[in-house]
């Protein structure tokens, strides 16, 4: 049986044998895109469409490069290469993990639309909804769309749990939508341990971020002055403060991916190595 921990081990010490290839990527990656994302809200509010239209395409860029960053740094944490060789890999395995991402999110997309069915149901405007004006909900619906909201929660968990190693598959085995399902047999057994690893990190990486952005929020806001609209002092700096937290997290999270799918392959005999169990 994989061992939760004794996988956290390997990938610290993954990380901190390894900083000076992966600092480059995560930079490049993770953090300069974070910085400069995070004041497109703020550009875009009263701006034109032009201007809404040009930053709406940075992001989407910008997700394509954090994704090239998540393959990359798996490669490395796979022992497949080096940081030239890695970055190579990265680029070769975009398009495959792309589809891949496309259709488990076309999957989330149908696993939702059911709630919208049920506020329909309850006579709720959704036009009104997408305008951004707050709908009156019945009792009933509200309740009713919770529960389901739930239900579909702790759904996602499972199955993220089970798809945790989806892209290591992509990337040493150079699969398609197979790794859906490599990943599906390879954390059999091991899925509620996985969960609670999942819950763990999405609640550390929730207040780290969340206190960086309020913390020197504030802080900036009264050094530099915040009150004003779009683009500012403060909010530059406080993108920048919180990108750097973010980046920490991003990093962590594909070379845990790819020691657990090592882990999991060795324990399933798909690898001559010794095993983490």
């Amino acid at each position: 049986m994989v061992k939760m921990g004794t996988v956290w081990d390997r990938t610290a010490e993954f990380l901190s044998d390894n900083i000076g290839m992966v600092l480059p990527v995560a930079l490049l990656a993770f953090f300069v895109p974070a910085s400069i994302e995070g004041n497109f809200e703020a550009a875009m509010a009263g701006g034109s469409i032009a201007l809404t239209a040009v930053l709406r395409g940075l992001q989407l860029a910008f997700a394509v490069l954090s994704l090239w960053g998540t393959l990359t740094l798996t490669a490395m944490a796979l022992d497949l290469s080096g940081e030239t060789t890695a970055g190579r890999i990265g680029a070769q395995r975009l398009v495959p993990a792309i589809v891949v991402s496309l259709v488990l999110l076309a999957a989330a997309v149908v696993l939702a639309l059911p709630v919208l069915g049920i506020l329909v149901a309850g006579g709720v405007d959704l036009t009104a909804m997408a305008s951004g004006a707050i709908p009156e909900v019945d009792g009933q619906t509200a309740g009713i769309a919770s529960l389901y909201l739930l239900v579909l929660f702790v759904a996602m968990l499972w199955i993220g749990a089970r798809l945790i190693v989806t892209t290591p598959a992509i990337v040493r085995e150079n699969r398609w939508l197979s790794a859906i399902r490599q990943s599906w047999r390879l954390t059999r057994g091991s899925t509620l341990r996985i969960v609670g690893v999942i819950l763990l990190y999405a609640l550390v990486s929730w207040v780290a971020q969340l206190a960086a952005n309020t913390v020197f929020g504030s802080i900036f806001a009264l050094v530099a002055g915040g009150d004003g609209q779009g683009v500012t002092l403060a909010g530059v700096l406080t993108s920048i403060v919180t990108a750097a937290v973010q980046t920490a997290f991003m990093v962590i999270l594909p070379a845990f991916e790819a020691k657990l799918y090592l882990a999991l392959t060795a324990q399933a005999g798909l690898r001559s190595t010794d095993s983490l169990a």
